[in-house]
């Protein structure tokens, strides 16, 4: 399993429409077989930090997500309103494999020899 951890500078003034995007992608990434975990909005401190956390099985089933995703009319929807709005200045995404309580890692397709 990956989980893609996105860290997004928001307008604090648009934080409503952020929240909308958010909400937009919430049932995308579930569409395309993730499990979204949720989108992590400011509360207290800052007010220009969101955090978005989703898995996939695979790091090649995210890219089936990422690739139907450029053609699916609701993920192009969202990306408009995005280019409408505005409502964030940038995000960064990164790659996680979950370490369990058992403590031994989530098997990667190279431990199945993928």
């Amino acid at each position: 399993m990956i989980t893609c951890y996105l860290r997004y500078e928001i307008d604090p003034s648009k934080a409503k429409e952020f929240e909308t995007y958010a909400k937009m992608w919430l049932p995308l990434v579930e569409k395309f077989g993730g499990t979204h975990h949720g989108y992590f909005l400011p509360h207290e401190g800052g007010d220009y930090v969101a955090i978005a956390l989703f898995s996939f099985p695979s790091l090649a089933d995210y890219e089936v997500y990422r690739s139907k995703s450029t053609i699916d009319p609701d993920c192009q929807r969202a990306i408009a309103y995005f280019r409408e709005t505005k409502c964030f200045l940038r995000h960064d995404r990164s790659f996680l494999r979950p370490l369990l309580e058992s403590g031994a890692a989530a098997p990667t397709k190279q431990d199945a020899g993928l």
